[in-house]
């Protein structure tokens, strides 16, 4: 059963990853780069700050280190447990695929950093600024669909990887806003 997954979800990133064109490489390796994302992260932290002023955005900017110094570390924990080989080091499948990737990373492919941390990020935002801006959370939803489609598109991640890697984002976004309400109730008095 297991085998016939892993078989079906190389068989969808080779598809996938196939969709690719040389016309559009740039723009998936600025979606894929880290970087980029810096001025819609900075806008979200203003948004905050306007909304709810300086103690509610820096008592967030700690809940959201702790969120991502979670997601990010349980990523590299899961990892270095599950062992599967990323895309680009996959002897079977490297000769068919597109990776237009900097370099193809030795660390391990399940599941996929990007994909937890920008939906961790997308719904704890989406959450937390939802009671001023009703309609933000599915751009920012987009916004993570985009991010984690583009680990395929440069050939580092399989589905799977996407899949459970935004998941656990989701779970993890949502629980660090339920504690982002608590420690706000908790300790900011507005």
């Amino acid at each position: 059963m297991l085998e016939r997954l892993l078989e079906l979800d190389t068989d969808l990133f080779v598809y996938l990853n196939g969709l690719g064109s040389e016309t559009w490489d740039w723009l998936w390796l600025a979606i894929t780069n880290k970087l980029t994302f810096v001025p819609l992260y900075a806008l979200l932290l203003f948004l905050i700050y306007k909304k709810m002023g300086w103690k509610s955005l820096l008592m967030i900017m700690v809940v959201i280190t702790l969120m991502i110094l979670f997601t990010d570390q349980t990523t590299n924990v899961v990892k270095r447990s599950v062992l599967r080989f990323r895309p680009c080091a996959c002897d079977e499948i490297k000769d068919f695929i597109r990776f237009i990737a900097e370099r193809c990373s030795s660390q391990r492919s399940f599941f996929s950093g990007h994909a937890s941390n920008s939906m961790a990020a997308a719904v704890f935002g989406g959450l937390v600024l939802r009671p001023y801006y009703k309609r933000l959370i599915f751009i920012l939803l987009v916004w993570a669909f985009l991010v984690a489609y583009s680990r395929i598109y440069v050939g580092v991640h399989f589905p799977v990887d996407i899949l459970c890697g935004m998941t656990f984002g989701a779970l993890a976004g949502f629980g660090f806003y339920k504690l982002n309400t608590y420690v706000l109730k908790r300790f900011i008095s507005e």
